[in-house]
């Protein structure tokens, strides 16, 4: 599938350029603690600088309990990887005030909006916001791939009411994320964690696939329904009939035949037959995990999202045989997720991939509905 994109005019000088990017990224104690999302977006605020734009970024930010804190940590690491940034820090948005900042920038200044979500506008897609926002600037440019899925104002309202165009970073996933739709064969796609949009991805992708490998509450899941006993383990629920059924009788899904439980607070490697009423799997056994390694091997094209196992605490070992094997095999892949990035940086091997997406929703959403809200909004007139 094609997108004719409005590509950004690299003949264009010395406009007001407001760039959606995201930089939604863990933040602790006022430092960064994953700059993934944000170093990736760099060259493109650094190319924007070299044509002497003025450049305004605004991102979104929430932490695990939900709340909009400052990006003023956002700003502090910007400030040691861009030239001549400036952070406007009103919270409750006076356009009057950014608008004479704006106008005192030179060309090549670059100014941080505070937190798009402080001002509730944003998620509500409120046109009077974007109306606002787009006022700032002459040109629009959506470099936040990863916050595409997201029907909020800064996404799909302000390509309203300015002339709009892809960033780089956003272009480069579609065109890497479309491989999956025609994908060299044998193709192996990786699908754990827990998500209800992974089971539709799944389900979109079996009929592609040669080989479906699955983990974590995907795998519970589809073992329950089978009618293997998964103990305590997390299920969905609400899964329509037919997707599970179609899961049930497919010949191509790897379901674990070992599982690693915690039992009087030993771990042990069972059957999947032999898993008690009172266990829960945390991860993958060697025996499954060997039989990856060997679907794999035979792999032309991986698609990989979700962690095997419960690897934030600590049962890892599938996850880390999944990655070793892909990397020493060369293989071509397309790896995302935002508890796949955290798991393979914190390893140090994230690099080591040929891409990575900087989506966790938002990659999941494009490659099972072919589009994203955001996609959409810089494709019309």
């Amino acid at each position: 599938m094609k997108f004719h994109l409005p590509k950004f005019p690299s003949r264009l000088r010395e406009q007001r350029v407001l760039l959606r990017v995201d930089f939604n990224v863990p933040v602790k104690r006022g430092h960064v603690q994953d700059d993934m999302r944000i170093k990736k977006t760099l060259p493109t605020i650094r190319e924007l600088q070299k044509l002497h734009h003025k450049i305004i970024l605004m991102s979104h930010l929430e932490d695990e309990n939900g709340n909009t804190p400052t990006l003023l940590p956002i700003a502090t690491y910007l400030r040691s990887h861009v030239k001549n940034l400036l952070f406007a820090n009103h919270s409750s948005f006076d356009f009057e005030a950014l608008r004479k900042k704006i106008d005192a920038m030179d060309s090549g200044d670059v100014l941080l909006l505070e937190n798009l979500r402080q001002d509730p506008r944003e998620k509500k897609n409120d046109d009077g916001f974007a109306k606002e926002l787009a006022a700032l600037a002459d040109i629009y440019v959506n470099d936040a791939f990863s916050a595409s899925h997201r029907e909020h104002a800064s996404i799909v309202g302000v390509p309203r009411h300015l002339p709009h165009y892809a960033g780089p970073l956003l272009a480069e996933e579609i065109r890497h994320l479309s491989r999956a739709f025609r994908p060299p064969h044998p193709f192996v796609i990786i699908i754990a964690g827990r998500k209800p949009i992974k089971l539709l991805l799944l389900a979109r992708f079996l009929r592609k696939a040669d080989t479906a490998i699955t983990g974590g509450v995907i795998a519970n899941t589809i073992l329950h329904k089978k009618g293997i006993r998964v103990g305590q383990s997390v299920v969905e629920d609400g899964v329509d009939k037919e997707t599970l059924d179609a899961f049930i009788h497919s010949r191509k899904i790897l379901l674990p035949k070992d599982v690693i439980v915690s039992r009087q607070g030993k771990d042990e490697i069972v059957n999947i037959h032999n898993v008690q009423k009172s266990d829960i799997i945390y991860d993958i056994g060697p025996e499954t995990v060997e039989e990856i390694r060997h679907i794999l091997w035979g792999s032309r094209f991986v698609l990989w999202n979700g962690p095997l196992g419960y690897a934030e605490k600590g049962y890892e070992d599938s996850t880390y045989a999944l990655a070793q094997a892909l990397i020493k095999g060369g293989k071509k892949s397309i790896v995302g997720g935002g508890d796949t990035i955290a798991y393979l940086n914190k390893k140090n091997i994230l690099h080591k991939f040929p891409f990575v997406s900087t989506g966790g929703g938002a990659m999941l959403e494009f490659l099972a509905e072919r589009t994203l809200p955001g996609i959409e909004a810089l494709m019309k007139e």
